[in-house]
């Protein structure tokens, strides 16, 4: 069988935002967990930053170069016949225009890409300047021929110790990487909030995404509230790790 282009898979993502209320990206790391959730049934998958750098013994949080992590997702893509979108944290030092020529050498017809700034002391970028690289990588796909699909993620809630008294400034921003090109927009840590989940979700015109735990939530409570996208970060796999430890118990001495 011959495995749809990258652009057939670009194109396949976005019909796949439209079609599914939430689309589910199961967030995998390497070849078994991709082919795992492909044949469980799921349409595209996500490689998250953090679950791919502990699969290789590297660190989180831009621990790893972009090269690296391209050759990391490389053989991933590869492997299966779905969309595969990539969590690429700030962008690791990359212009737009390379970030998007990088993913999509590879295969990759999605992105992630947050405002916290890594590599320079964990910085967060402001509005304008999350904007301007959001409207940079639209440009560059654009011009590429190629509909890459790009999530713009927020961490202020995720930095602020009072979630509901960053909401407006964070709306603020949601709208203006709406308005940059943003495909979808991400507000971290905040999946367990109804209120907070709701008060975004109403406050936009493109998909919501939001992290989930694919044991402790419920898919239904995230249509409820809106969220047009759910992706599981980390916590796929660290449900995985739960589940070997539960399966190896009896047999440790």
């Amino acid at each position: 069988m011959d495995f749809p282009t990258t652009v057939e898979r670009a194109q396949l993502l976005r019909q796949l935002h439209a079609q599914y209320q939430p689309l589910v990206l199961p967030t995998v790391w390497d070849v078994w967990s991709a082919r795992t959730a492909a044949g469980a049934g799921f349409p595209a998958l996500t490689i998250g930053s953090h679950p791919l750098a502990g699969s290789r013994g590297a660190e989180d949080r831009e621990g790893q170069t972009f090269e690296e992590v391209l050759a990391a997702v490389r053989p991933i893509i590869a492997a299966v016949d779905v969309p595969v979108s990539v969590d690429l944290e700030a962008g690791y030092g990359q212009e737009p225009a390379d970030l998007i020529a990088g993913l999509t050498e590879v295969g990759g017809v999605g992105l992630n890409l947050e405002d916290t700034v890594h590599s320079e002391g964990g910085r967060v970028r402001s509005t304008q300047e999350h904007a301007s690289y959001i409207a940079g990588l639209r440009a560059a796909a654009d011009d590429a021929g190629i509909p890459v699909w790009v999530n713009g993620r927020t961490d202020l809630f995720l930095h602020a110790e009072d979630a509901a008294g960053v909401l407006d400034e964070a709306i603020g921003r949601l709208r203006a990487l709406e308005q940059a090109g943003a495909d979808s927009v991400y507000p971290v840590r905040i999946q367990d909030d109804d209120d907070l989940l709701a008060a975004v979700t109403g406050a936009v015109s493109v998909p919501v995404n939001s992290t989930a735990h694919p044991v402790k939530h419920d898919v239904e409570r995230f249509r409820r509230l809106g969220v047009g996208r759910i992706t599981y970060g980390p916590l796929l796999q660290s449900a995985m790790t739960d589940a070997m430890k539960d399966v190896l118990g009896p047999w440790t001495p």
